[in-house]
């Protein structure tokens, strides 16, 4: 999810393969047309999280707006990103590090709504892996005790300068270490599990459902690098591009009140929506249950994004901070 060329074709091609898998009554152009109703397509990842947009279209919180919510798989954020600045997406789920990287390079982009995140600070347990996703462990027995220790050592991540780069970078920062000194590897999570386990590598990050089966392992935590970055507040998004969000004033609002209602309800039935999610996701929902929660926020501020956003240059992720104002998250008007 790192920064990549997102004027590059192809990122679009993988999404316009895919088949939709959610929505109905797909003979809704006219009403489109006339604004407030129709059909949306939207991009999703694939991800547990996307339990929230499952609900609203099966609980009909989308149909009660008047509108038809089609998802399809897009192969990352990048190319959903790509795919919704065309207008071949109408909105697509992105985490707010590639939607800067996206707009660094200018691609005109609106926040409709919040999709995934943190809890606020003052609701969080005091042993973050509750509620972070991702972790960066090292092997079993391993002598690193802190992220400081990883200079000169390698570390596995999904992809380069995507965000699991950006979170480690950040904590071994904090911790007082250069992350140009670290022997960065690219890894699958099973691969960097595998590694782990033979000790190739001297610490990897891991997603879930990877980072419980680490820690089934023995294999220890030393950070847990998403909430650490990210802190509180909305994390994953549903970005559209600025032309379609103009065109669909009313269509994009009815989407922002029907999704936040079905954050505020996947918040409060957390067993459901950890059902939902174990139905698209096909990990067992056990598996789910035993690792971080999801945390639906239900409002984006924009203090969260220029957290991230400071972050990114300070680190040298973005050569210089993304010039940012209100008009980037759509109100409904």
């Amino acid at each position: 999810m790192g920064k990549k060329n997102l004027t590059v074709a192809l990122a679009t091609v993988a999404v316009l393969a895919l088949s939709a898998c959610g929505g109905s009554d797909a003979g809704s152009s006219e009403a489109e047309a006339a604004g407030g109703t129709g059909t949306l397509k939207v991009g999703t990842i694939g991800i547990g999280s996307d339990a929230a947009i499952k609900m609203a279209i099966d609980k009909g919180y989308f149909k009660d707006e008047g509108l038809n919510v089609e998802t399809s798989v897009v192969a990352n954020p990048p190319a959903g990103v790509a795919a919704a600045q065309s207008g071949q997406l109408d909105l697509t789920y992105s985490p707010s590090i590639p939607m800067l990287n996206a707009m660094s390079q200018n691609v005109p982009l609106k926040i409709v709504a919040a999709a995934d995140g943190y809890a606020p600070k003052d609701q969080q347990p005091e042993d973050l892996a509750q509620v972070d996703d991702t972790g960066l462990f090292v092997p079993k027995g391993s002598s690193i005790t802190s992220p400081k220790d990883l200079e000169g050592k390698s570390v596995s991540v999904p992809a380069r300068k995507a965000q699991m780069e950006v979170t480690v970078a950040k904590a071994v920062k904090d911790a007082g270490g250069d992350p140009a000194k670290i022997n960065w590897m690219v890894l699958d999570p099973a691969s960097a599990l595998q590694s782990l386990d033979s000790k190739r590598v001297d610490a990897a990050a891991l997603v879930a459902p990877f980072t419980s089966q680490a820690e089934s392992k023995g294999h220890g935590r030393l950070a847990s690098p998403g909430v650490e970055f990210f802190q509180e507040g909305a994390v994953g998004l549903w970005v559209a591009g600025a032309k379609t969000v103009e065109e669909k004033k009313d269509q994009m609002a009815g989407f922002a009140r029907a999704i936040n209602k079905a954050n505020d309800y996947a918040n409060k039935n957390l067993e459901e929506a950890q059902k939902a999610g174990a139905q698209l996701t096909g990990v067992p929902l056990e598996t789910l249950q035993k690792g971080a929660e999801t945390y639906w926020p239900t409002e984006v501020k924009l203090e969260e994004i220029h957290r991230v956003n400071k972050q990114l240059a300070e680190l040298g992720f973005l050569a210089k901070e993304v010039p940012l104002d209100q008009d980037l998250i759509f109100n409904g008007q």
